[in-house]
């Protein structure tokens, strides 16, 4: 069994309540509230008060995911931005460590950030997120991660691939037609992507509109767990939502207010539908890979049926057809 299963397989099973508040009072921190469980299936995320009064959230990575040097760096990541007055959540240091281990699990612990949800569709809101993504990416392209992965149709596309034909997951009845068409939506994206070779930056990696909280003083980010080398557009092509006219007037809203801090090539723009075929693809086999953690049957029972299949058929279907369209392009200013 790969070291890739044996992570797939661990259950979080001895991660119990009590396990939990002792990994936390190893640290002299004493919760005075119960734990609120966050919604995250990767790792294990729950929030508390302590006995002073703070409200925190304490994160337990999944075993076998990340090295130590990998999440270190995310952490190191996250505390230069917070220096450059970024708004992001950064691990607490207690004795001078930002990783802690407790009973072979390894864990941080951070400041909870208050905030409602962000919404996408309040153009003021996109503006002031458009400029702290070109902030971020304006300090961030300074140096290259060592540990951290990056971003490439090899890593979301074809392991994503070569994964699902192995896994069984898919039923056998449907496997010819779904493996064709993802065969040919991956061809596609893989030969833009080349053609585009776009410029390799530090990411937040994952920068959907769930990991940005609106708090009383602005937008607040959120998770950094999968922050990797890639291209620019993204950390800014999931904000966009709705039809072509909306998400073009997302999409110069944003822009518009990321480059007042960077520059965005903008020929990265055909990359969006790409990255979007490659993360429907990586979804599925994220799917498989975690299915032996009982919590991924529970919240996704839909992924067994062959309707799920049958619709993800159609829908790299229509992935395909929006490969074959113009990209999104911004309005030419006079």
């Amino acid at each position: 069994m790969s070291s890739e299963q044996q992570g797939a397989c661990f259950h979080y099973q001895a991660l119990t309540p009590d396990l939990i508040l002792d990994a936390i009072e190893s640290l002299a921190i004493y919760p005075e509230t119960g734990l609120l469980a966050l919604n995250s299936y990767e790792n294990r995320v729950y929030q508390f008060r302590s006995d002073d009064k703070v409200r925190y959230v304490v994160k337990f990575y999944r075993p076998e995911r990340w090295s130590n040097e990998q999440i270190l760096e995310e952490h190191q990541f996250s505390a230069e931005l917070a220096e450059q007055e970024i708004p992001i959540a950064t691990p607490i240091i207690i004795d001078g460590h930002s990783l802690h281990e407790y009973q072979g699990y390894r864990f941080a612990l951070f400041p909870s950030m208050g905030g409602r949800a962000f919404e996408v569709d309040n153009l003021d809101q996109l503006e002031e997120v458009g400029r702290f993504i070109g902030r971020i990416h304006q300090y961030s392209q300074t140096k290259a991660f060592v540990y951290r992965d990056s971003l490439t149709p090899q890593l979301l596309g074809d392991e994503s691939l070569a994964w699902l034909k192995a896994s069984g997951h898919v039923p056998a009845s449907l496997q010819t037609a779904y493996f064709t068409i993802v065969e040919q939506v991956l061809a596609k994206a893989k030969q833009m992507w080349a053609e585009v070779d776009a410029r390799s930056i530090r990411l937040h990696g994952d920068l959907h509109p769930s990991n940005i909280l609106w708090t009383p003083d602005g937008p607040g980010f959120v998770d950094l767990d999968d922050a990797k080398m890639g291209p620019a557009i993204q950390d800014i092509w999931m904000m966009l939502a709705g039809d072509r006219q909306q998400q073009t007037l997302q999409l110069e809203v944003l822009l518009e207010a990321y480059q007042e801090f960077c520059d965005f090539d903008n020929r990265e723009l055909t990359l969006i539908e790409p990255l979007r075929a490659m993360r429907m693809l990586h979804y599925n086999a994220w799917l498989s890979r975690r299915w032996q953690d009982p919590a991924f049957p529970m919240n996704f029972p839909w992924y067994g049926e062959e309707k799920y299949w049958e619709q993800q058929i159609l829908a790299f279907k229509e992935q395909l057809a929006m490969l074959d369209e113009p990209p999104l392009s911004l309005t030419p200013q006079y």
